[in-house]
């Protein structure tokens, strides 16, 4: 008999709750914690961080209330590859990845026509295996979005070029479909609080302006830090492509905001791309 590959949790009981109703009442809560904010049009993209829920958790909501019950065909989730070094990109060829919550099915038509329609080089899937940033967005996706089917792609390489072939595959192959691109990344690592909120702001500052080349050059020179600094340019890239006029911040805390110890925190920030006003 034919075995489905699936993607087994590699953070259930330790970056998030293990318990399938202890998880889901976690994320409601995060959610319910949300400042309310009604974003009219379309939601193209979001940022959204990937640390463990009890330091990003909250943040991270603020993303995904944002796109709570809105259709999309599919969510195409790129992440940074933190576990494994490759050239180029690498999408996962399994048929599902399973939380908690349940199995999240692979979009395998839409993954292969973004394979098939990519400038740069592919890695194999077992890069995915060991990869904490796209499973950590995936319980979120599941209370937010019914009918739920992921496009993973993790990034080895973020420069421009990796970035821009990227973009040009995602927006190709998505004609005709509602897609949404979920940009999983962090923002500066274990600086003290004043210094870890000047940097962060300076990207944030471009994400706002939807400025992708400025976030992606300030990264590059140090001004300011992000492990997904490529798949948070791809996020700007695509919704510009796709019609989004708007950025907005959601909400950005760090580490230190948490657990009270500012002598060397980890920044977290939410955004969402949108075609209309926030209202």
């Amino acid at each position: 008999m034919f075995e489905r590959r699936i993607r087994k949790s590699i953070l259930a009981g330790t970056w998030y709750p293990g318990d399938r109703k202890v998880l889901r009442d976690t994320i409601e809560g995060f959610m319910r914690n949300v400042s309310c904010r009604d974003i009219s049009g379309t939601i193209v993209s979001l940022i959204s961080p990937h640390a463990g829920y009890m330091y990003s958790g909250q943040v991270a909501a603020y993303a995904y209330q944002v796109v709570r019950n809105r259709h999309y065909d599919a969510v195409i989730v790129v992440a940074p590859s933190h576990r494994a070094a490759f050239r180029g990109i690498s999408f996962y060829d399994g048929e599902a990845y399973e939380t908690p919550l349940g199995l999240v099915t692979v979009d395998t038509l839409l993954t292969d026509r973004i394979r098939e329609k990519s400038r740069c080089e592919v890695s194999p899937s077992d890069c995915h295996d060991r990869e904490h940033a796209i499973e950590i967005q995936l319980p979120f996706l599941q209370i937010s979005l019914e009918g739920l089917q992921i496009v993973p792609i993790l990034m080895g390489q973020q420069d421009r070029s990796t970035c821009e072939a990227l973009v040009h595959a995602i927006v190709q192959a998505s004609t005709g479909k509602q897609v949404l691109l979920v940009a999983s990344s962090d923002l500066s690592h274990y600086h003290p609080y004043g210094e870890a909120v000047r940097m962060d702001s300076a990207i944030l500052k471009y994400v706002e302006r939807g400025d992708s080349e400025g976030l992606l050059q300030a990264v590059q020179q140090g001004e300011a830090e992000a492990c997904g600094a490529g798949p948070m340019t791809v996020a700007l890239m695509v919704a510009c492509h796709l019609g989004a006029r708007e950025t907005v911040v959601l909400k950005y805390l760090n580490s230190g905001d948490v657990t009270g110890d500012k002598s060397g925190v980890v920044g977290y920030a939410a955004a969402a791309c949108f075609t209309g006003k926030e209202q």
